[in-house]
C-alpha cells in the first residue's frame, strides 16, 4: 500500500466546519467486544487481532502519520476484515477514509479503479462540484451528532449519485453512494449545547441550511474521529432508463439535433459501447414508407440511404415485412453473415455498421416508426442486449407518435401562414362565407360567387422598426468589396506584367485601374454587374492559365482566390457582414414581436400581420366585427396601444444591446402611426390579402407608406432617430391619449422625461402631420 506521510484534509471549499481525525479506536473496540462471541471462529479471530493491537502502539489513539499504516499493514488488513468480507473483496466497490475527507487509505481494487486518483484521493464526480460535496458531508456529520450526542435520528432524505468517467471505454457510469459512519465517533469539546424540542423541529425543517445548523450547534463544540466506509453500487442502467424516460417525454426532443446526440450518448453508456449509433425513422402511413423527421437531422442511418424508396429499398421492404410478422426486434450480430437481402446488407456495411438491432416502434395496433442501433464492431450488439432494448422501445414509440402529431400541427399552421391570408381570428367569417356559397350551389345557383368579406369599424395600429441608413450601408459594402476585389486583381496583373510582356495584361490593368478610380468616387448603378462580369469572363480565366504555366505567379494568384467566396465567386466580406447584421436585427425583432403578439391575442383577438425588409413593420386591426360572439370595448384598444408602445420600447432597447454583437454595427429607429378613427378592411381575393376599404381610408395607407421619410419642420432633421421613439398623429386628442401612456412609461423608468412635440414637413399628398418624440432609456 502506498500512502502519504502526513494526514491532512484536502483543499476545502470552506463548507465542512468540523475538526476530524483518523482513528482505529471504534474498530478496535468492535473486535474487543467479539472476543467472547458465540461463534468460535469469530472469537478466535478477535483474540488474535487484539494480541496484534497490544503489540502495535501506533494503532491506538489518533493516527496522524500514515507511514504507521505502512509499518502495520498486516494489522490494518486484519482489522478491516470487519468491514471488507474476503469473499467479495474483489467485486465490492468500497473504501475507507478519515471522517468526511476525500482520501482513501484502504479500499477494494474496484473502488480504486472507479473512484480514486493515483494519489488515492477521491475523484471529483462529473455531476457534483466540490462545494456541494462538502455541504452534503457537513449535513451527514450533523445527522451523526444529533444521533450520537442527542439521541435524535433525522433522515438524510437525499440520495447521492456519482457520475464518474470510465476511461476504459471512454464513457461514464453512475454509482449510488452510501456513506457509512458506523466507525465514526463524536467527541464533545467542553460541553454540548442544549437542544430543545423546538430547536430540533426547526432544524428538521431546514436540513439544507448550514447557517442555521451552525448557529444552533456551533461546530467548535464537536470533533469527529474514526473513519467512514464508502460503498458504491453501479446504478447506471436504472439512471439511464430514468433519464431516457424524462428526455423522451419532453416536447420537440426528436427535432433538436443536440438533444438527440445526448440521447445517443446515454444509450452508449447503457450498452457500454462508445461508438454506438442511434437511428430513428418515423413511419408515414399515407406514404407507406419510413421517413426522416426533417430539419436536416439524419435521424435514421438506414432510411437516409433510401432516397428513392420504391427503387432502392426492395431489401428494406422485405426486412420491414419480416419485422411486421415477427413483431420482435431483429438482431444482426454480424451484418456480413446475417440473413439479409444483399442490397440492404451492402447499404448497411457501406455505413460502417457491422452489428445492429432493428426494432419496430409500436403504438397500440399501429407502427409509428423504427428504432435502429448500430455499431462498427462485430458482436457489439447481440441477443443479450434485447432485455435493455425492450425497456426503452415503448418510450421511443410515445415520443415518435407525439412528434408526428406535433409536426402535423405545425404543417397545418405553416400552410395557413404561408399559403393563405386567413388569420385565425377571422377564420369564422371565411367559414360562414364558404357555407353560404355551398348553400347557394346546392340550391341550384351555378353562377354563385363568394361574397365580399369586409370588416367594418376596426381600429388600425401600425408600427415599424427600420434599419437606419440601410441603403447607404449596403452601397458602401458593395463599393468596399468591389474595390478590394479589383485591388487584388490589379496586384496579380501587375506581378504578371513584370514577368511576361503580354499586351492583354496592360489592357486589363488599365481597365481595373480605371474602375478603381471611378469606384473611389462613388458607386453607380450597374457598376457591380459590369465589373464582376468582366472579372469573371476576362481576368479570372487568364489567372487560371498563368497559375498553371508560371509558378512564380501562384502565390499572388492564390491570394486572389483565397479572398473569393467559393460559392458566390465574388469577394463577399462587407456585404456578408451587412446582410448578416440585417438578418440578425430582423430575426430578433420578428421573434420578439411574434412572442409578444401571442400574449396580446389574450387581451382581445385581433388581426396581426408582419413584414420583413430592411427592418420590420407590423399592422394590427381590432374591432367587434373581427370576432364572433365576443363583445368589444374601447378598453381593449387602449390596452393594445399601450402594449404596442411597450413592445416598441423593448425593441429599441434590444436592438441597441444587439449592436455590439453585429458584424456591422447597424442601428434601428422605431415609429408608431396613431390613427384614432375606425376604418374598414376588405379581403382582396385576387391578392389574397387585406386592404383598407373606401376612398377616405386610403389616406391612412398613403401616410403609412410615406412617414418613414418624414422630416421635422424648420430643421429638415429626420423624424426617426436611433434610440428615440417617434409617434405620428393628426389630431390633438390622439396626442392627449398617448401622452398618458408616455407618462406611465416614464414612471416605469423606460422613457426619458423630455417629450418633443413636433410639426412635420409636408409629405407628398399629406399635410398637417404632427409628432411626439421621446428618448428610450437603454
Amino acid at each position: 500500500m502506498t500512502t502519504t506521510a502526513t494526514l491532512e484534509r484536502p483543499a476545502s471549499t470552506g463548507f465542512f466546519p468540523f475538526k476530524t481525525s483518523l482513528s482505529f479506536e471504534p474498530l478496535i473496540r468492535y473486535w474487543e467486544s467479539r472476543q467472547q462471541d458465540a461463534n468460535q471462529g469469530t472469537a478466535m479471530l478477535a483474540k488474535a487481532i487484539m494480541t496484534q493491537v497490544e503489540q502495535a502502539a501506533w494503532s491506538r489513539g489518533n493516527i496522524t502519520d500514515l507511514r504507521d499504516l505502512e509499518c502495520g499493514c498486516d494489522l490494518t488488513e486484519t482489522l478491516m476484515l470487519a468491514v471488507f468480507p474476503p469473499a467479495s473483496f474483489d467485486t465490492d466497490i468500497s473504501g475507507v477514509t478519515p471522517p468526511f475527507t476525500r482520501y482513501s487509505f484502504y479500499q477494494t481494487p474496484r473502488f480504486a479503479e472507479v473512484l480514486l486518483n493515483a494519489n488515492h484521493s477521491v475523484k471529483q464526480p462529473l455531476n457534483v462540484d466540490a462545494a456541494t460535496m462538502e455541504i452534503y458531508m457537513a449535513r451527514m456529520a450533523y445527522m451523526l451528532i444529533l444521533d450520537k450526542v442527542y439521541g435524535v435520528k433525522l433522515p438524510l432524505n437525499s440520495t447521492i449519485i456519482f457520475t464518474v468517467p470510465d476511461y476504459s471505454i471512454g464513457l461514464y457510469r453512475h454509482y449510488g453512494v452510501e456513506f457509512n459512519s458506523t466507525f465514526v465517533e463524536v467527541q464533545v469539546v467542553d460541553t454540548a449545547p442544549e437542544l430543545t424540542s423546538e430547536q430540533i423541529e426547526y432544524l428538521s425543517h431546514n436540513l439544507h441550511r448550514l447557517d442555521v445548523w451552525k448557529e444552533v450547534l456551533p461546530p467548535e463544540h464537536f470533533e469527529l474521529s474514526g473513519f467512514n466506509i464508502i460503498h458504491l453500487v453501479d446504478v447506471t442502467d436504472q439512471e439511464i432508463l430514468s433519464e431516457l424516460k424524462y428526455d423522451l417525454l419532453e416536447r420537440d426532443v426528436l427535432q433538436a439535433s443536440d438533444r438527440l446526440e445526448q440521447i445517443q450518448e446515454k444509450l452508449r453508456v447503457l450498452f457500454g459501447r462508445p461508438f454506438l449509433q442511434l437511428g430513428i425513422a418515423a413511419y408515414d402511413e399515407k406514404k407507406r414508407a419510413f421517413v426522416d423527421f426533417g430539419r436536416k437531422i439524419n435521424h435514421s442511418f438506414i432510411t437516409k440511404q433510401l432516397a428513392k424508396q420504391q427503387e432502392a429499398s426492395a431489401g428494406f421492404r422485405q426486412l420491414y415485412a419480416r419485422l411486421l410478422i415477427d413483431r420482435q426486434p431483429l438482431v444482426l450480430e454480424n451484418v456480413e453473415t446475417a440473413d439479409l437481402p444483399e442490397d440492404l446488407r451492402q447499404q448497411i456495411l457501406a455505413l460502417g455498421i457491422r452489428s445492429a438491432i432493428l426494432a419496430l416502434l409500436p403504438y397500440g395496433d399501429d407502427t409509428v416508426g423504427l428504432l435502429e442501433l448500430g455499431s462498427p464492431q462485430v458482436g457489439d450488439l447481440d441477443e443479450f442486449c434485447l432485455e435493455k432494448v425492450n425497456q426503452f422501445v415503448p418510450l421511443f414509440a410515445v415520443a415518435v407518435k407525439r412528434n408526428a402529431e406535433e409536426i402535423q400541427t405545425r404543417v397545418q399552421a405553416i400552410v395557413k401562414e404561408k399559403f393563405t391570408a386567413i388569420h385565425p381570428t377571422m377564420e369564422w367569417r371565411f367559414t360562414d362565407a364558404a357555407l353560404n356559397l355551398l348553400s347557394q350551389l346546392e340550391d341550384g345557383n351555378k353562377n354563385a360567387e363568394m361574397e365580399d368579406i369586409v370588416f367594418h369599424e376596426v381600429y388600425p395600429l401600425h408600427g415599424s422598426s427600420d434599419i437606419r441608413g440601410s441603403s447607404t450601408a449596403r452601397n458602401e459594402a458593395i463599393q468596399g468589396d468591389l474595390i478590394e476585389h479589383l485591388t487584388l486583381a490589379n496586384k496579380a496583373l501587375k506581378k504578371a506584367s513584370e514577368l511576361q510582356a503580354l499586351p492583354i495584361l496592360d489592357e486589363l490593368k488599365f481597365y481595373v485601374n480605371k474602375n478603381l478610380r471611378r469606384l473611389r468616387q462613388g458607386l453607380v448603378t450597374g457598376d457591380e454587374v459590369t465589373i464582376l462580369d468582366s472579372l469573371r469572363t476576362q481576368v479570372e480565366p487568364l489567372f487560371e492559365y498563368l497559375a498553371q504555366n508560371t509558378p512564380e505567379l501562384r502565390p499572388v494568384i492564390g491570394e486572389y482566390w483565397n479572398n473569393i467566396d467559393p460559392e458566390l465567386g465574388i469577394l463577399y466580406k462587407r456585404r456578408k457582414a451587412f446582410e448578416q447584421s440585417v438578418t440578425m436585427l430582423n430575426d430578433m425583432v420578428s421573434d420578439y414581436l411574434d412572442e409578444e403578439e401571442q400574449k396580446a391575442q389574450q387581451m382581445f383577438p385581433h388581426y396581426f400581420q408582419r413584414f420583413k425588409t430592411d427592418g420590420v413593420e407590423f399592422n394590427i386591426y381590432v374591432g367587434a366585427s373581427l370576432v364572433e360572439n365576443k363583445p368589444f370595448d374601447l378598453i381593449f384598444l387602449k390596452n393594445l396601444r399601450l402594449w404596442q408602445l411597450l413592445a416598441m420600447v423593448e425593441i429599441t432597447r434590444r436592438t441597441a444591446a444587439l449592436k455590439k454583437q453585429l458584424p456591422l454595427p447597424l442601428e434601428t429607429t422605431q415609429l408608431v402611426l396613431v390613427h384614432g378613427q375606425p376604418l374598414s378592411i376588405r379581403f382582396r381575393q385576387d391578392e389574397r390579402q387585406f386592404d383598407v376599404d373606401g376612398a377616405y381610408n386610403i389616406r391612412y395607407e398613403i401616410i403609412k407608406k410615406r412617414i418613414d421619410k418624414a422630416t421635422v419642420q424648420g430643421t429638415g432633421e429626420r423624424l426617426t432617430q436611433p434610440g428615440l421613439l417617434a409617434l405620428v398623429y393628426s389630431q390633438a386628442r390622439e396626442a392627449t391619449e398617448y401622452m398618458e401612456y408616455i407618462d406611465y412609461l416614464q414612471d416605469r423608468n423606460l422613457l426619458e422625461p423630455e417629450v418633443e412635440e413636433l410639426e412635420l414637413e409636408e409629405l407628398q399628398g399629406v399635410k398637417g402631420l404632427l409628432a411626439l418624440r421621446v428618448k428610450v432609456k437603454l
